[in-house]
C-alpha cells in the first residue's frame, strides 16, 4: 500500500509539474468545441493553419466537376479550385470524397471543413450550413433520349424522373404533381439506371448534362432550364465565421484575376459542346463584389 501511495504522490507532482511548464510557455489546450463567436473551433481558419492542412469534400464521379481519372488523379473543376485554395491558405489539401446525400452531415461531423462538390445554394439549405459567396451560376436540366426526347415540362407528367438524393433535382420535383421520382444515392448509379432504360428522363444540374450527353450521344438535354436559376458555393459548417469571411475574400479574388474563366477553359471547356460558353457558367465579376 506505501508503494501505491508513492507512485500516486509522484504522478500527482509530475502532472502539477507539467501543467506549470505549459503555462510558462503559454501553451494551452484547444478548446475544439468553442464557438465560431468564441474561440477557436477545430474547423476555423486558425485551427487550419495550425494543424497544416485543410479537408475539402469533393465528388470522386462528376465529370467534369470532380472525378478520379484513368490515371488515378483528382481532377475537374472543383478539385482545381480547391488546390488553388489549399496553395493560396498556406496549408496543405486533404480530399474528402462525398455523395450528394452526405455533404451536410461530411461538414457537421467534422470529415471536412470545406465543401467543393458542385453544390447549389437553396433556402432550406441555408439552414444546415453557411455559404460563401458563389463561384458558378447552374439550373435544373432534364436529359431524355434522342429517339423519345422530352423538350416541355408538361410530358414529364406521369412519367419516372430518375434523381440522385440531396440534389437540387429532387427538392424541385418533390413539389411538382405527378412526376415519380427514382432516387440514386450517386451520380454512377443514377447515369447507369438512366442508360439502363429505368426512367424516361434523368434531371440533375444542366451544367454537367452537357458534359454528360457529349459522351453520350444517344441522349440529349431537352429542357436546359427548369425552375430557378441558382447558384454554386463553397459551404463551410454553420457558425464558422473565420473560414467563411476567408472564403469570401478568396472567391473575390480569384474572380477578379480571372481563375474562373482559367478554370473554366483547362476543366470544363473541353466536354462540353460548343453552344457552351464560359458566361453560361462562370459568374461576372460584379456579381461577385
Amino acid at each position: 500500500m506505501k508503494i501505491k501511495k508513492i507512485f500516486n504522490w509522484l504522478i500527482s507532482i509530475l502532472a502539477v509539474f507539467f501543467v506549470g511548464i505549459a503555462a510558462y510557455y503559454g501553451i494551452s489546450q484547444p478548446n475544439l468545441n468553442a464557438s465560431a463567436s468564441g474561440g477557436w473551433s477545430s474547423e476555423s481558419l486558425s485551427a487550419i493553419r495550425r494543424r497544416g492542412y485543410i479537408k475539402v469534400a469533393v465528388f470522386g464521379d462528376l465529370p467534369p466537376y470532380g472525378w478520379v481519372n484513368s490515371q488515378g488523379k483528382r481532377v475537374g473543376y472543383d478539385v482545381r479550385l480547391a488546390r488553388k485554395v489549399a496553395k493560396d491558405m498556406g496549408v496543405k489539401l486533404r480530399f474528402v470524397q462525398v455523395n450528394a446525400n452526405n455533404r451536410v452531415d461530411t461538414l457537421n461531423s467534422n470529415k471536412a471543413d470545406l465543401v467543393l462538390a458542385n453544390f447549389t445554394v437553396t433556402p432550406e439549405r441555408k439552414d444546415v450550413v453557411d455559404w460563401a459567396k458563389p463561384y458558378m451560376k447552374v439550373s435544373v436540366g432534364v436529359i431524355s433520349p434522342k429517339n423519345a426526347p422530352i423538350t416541355k415540362a408538361a410530358q414529364l407528367k406521369n412519367k419516372t424522373v430518375i434523381v440522385t438524393k440531396g440534389t437540387t433535382a429532387e427538392n424541385y420535383f418533390t413539389k411538382q404533381n405527378g412526376v415519380k421520382m427514382l432516387k440514386f444515392d450517386s451520380k454512377t448509379q443514377q447515369f447507369n439506371a438512366f442508360k439502363n432504360g429505368r426512367g424516361q428522363a434523368l434531371a440533375d444540374d444542366n451544367s454537367y448534362l452537357y458534359a454528360w450527353v457529349k459522351n453520350n450521344p444517344k441522349f440529349t438535354v431537352g429542357i436546359k432550364n427548369i425552375g430557378p436559376n441558382q447558384y454554386i458555393s463553397p459551404a463551410v459548417k454553420r457558425g464558422n465565421k473565420s473560414l467563411k469571411n476567408w472564403m469570401d475574400k478568396e472567391i473575390t479574388k480569384l474572380n477578379a484575376e480571372g481563375f474562373f474563366i482559367y478554370d473554366y477553359n483547362q476543366e470544363l471547356k473541353p466536354y462540353f459542346g460548343k453552344e457552351i460558353k464560359p458566361s453560361d457558367i462562370v459568374l461576372p465579376q460584379g456579381n461577385n463584389k
